[in-house]
């Protein structure tokens, strides 16, 4: 009896979409094009996510060790209490000798004597401080933790990159939470779209809706094909968008070989794209369903 019942409530929202092909038509070109540039912003912002975890995760703090700090036990000790802190990733301890080498592996070359020169601050003479570079896996509170750090005793100072780090995380959080709102905003006018459409449909079957009522019908039974209709027009015109979006991306990826002008790496193709044509669906589905819901529901409330 529930799936005779179910399966009549498919069949007549199909019905309904081929009684009103083209509102229905209308309706899903609407969604289509809305639920493409859902798809581009999609991609957008995770990619422009992906960048901004990794570069959160290459940018470090430098905290220089007082010379006078030399026991092994309580360089150790500050090591675990900066592990300890919220959002570091890792710390890596390297003594005033390799602070030298990485110096000299930086900076020389066989144009200048700089690599010489650095060579007579061997031993004793060595500028250098003992160090530790502590990687962090969020940049949000990078000013915090270097205060942080900077006020345990034994760190002489702590350096962080300057301003430039702190504006372009600020840059990428920010593309980030407009691409996110792009995106909402796109699904709520496909909503609209589609509630516009389904009030249409059920003004031109306001007999049909007055005769089941008074036979008795009650509002979820009327209800549940406007649904259906709903939910067909959202897959429908989601289709074209999963298709264009997915195999743009994928041409996209192998065109530039995953790197976007040499330096920007973009997510690896599987599983990125299989879980954004299921989540195009999934919105399409939604999209339609809330859609129709809304516009029944107002009708069936303004008609007792």
């Amino acid at each position: 009896m529930i799936f005779r019942r179910f399966f009549r409530h498919i069949k007549e929202g199909f019905v309904g979409v081929f009684r009103h092909f083209g509102m229905a038509f209308s309706a899903s070109s609407a969604v289509t094009i809305t639920l493409l540039l859902v798809g581009v912003f999609a991609a957008f912002a995770v990619n422009v996510a992906y960048l901004t975890q990794e570069i959160e995760q290459s940018i470090s703090l430098v905290a220089l060790i007082d010379y006078n700090v030399s026991d092994q036990g309580r360089i150790v000790a500050m090591k675990q209490e900066i592990e300890q802190y919220d959002n570091v990733d890792h710390v890596v301890y390297r003594t005033k000798e390799e602070e030298l080498d990485f110096y000299i592996e930086e900076y020389g070359n066989e144009e200048t004597t700089l690599a010489e020169f650095s060579e007579n601050y061997r031993g004793e003479e060595n500028p250098f401080h003992d160090t530790f570079i502590v990687y962090l896996n969020d940049g949000t509170n990078l000013s915090s933790i270097k205060d942080r750090i900077g006020r345990i005793s034994g760190i002489s100072s702590v350096e962080d990159g300057g301003a430039n780090t702190y504006t372009l995380i600020n840059i990428l959080h920010y593309t980030r939470y407009t691409g996110g709102a792009l995106i909402l905003a796109l699904i709520a006018l496909a909503i609209y779209l589609i509630y516009n459409t389904i009030k249409i449909t059920i003004a031109t079957r306001k007999d049909e809706i007055w005769i089941m009522r008074n036979v008795g019908a009650r509002n979820g039974y009327i209800r549940a094909p406007f649904l259906v209709e709903g939910i067909i027009i959202g897959v429908i015109g989601s289709i074209i968008p999963i298709v264009l979006v997915l195999y743009g991306y994928y041409v996209l990826y192998n065109t530039t070989g995953g790197v976007l002008a040499g330096v920007i790496k973009l997510v690896a193709i599987y599983p990125f794209i299989l879980y954004l044509g299921i989540g195009l669906l999934v919105i399409g589905v939604l999209v339609g369903f809330i859609g129709s819901y809304i516009s029944v529901c107002k009708y069936l409330r303004l008609t007792r």
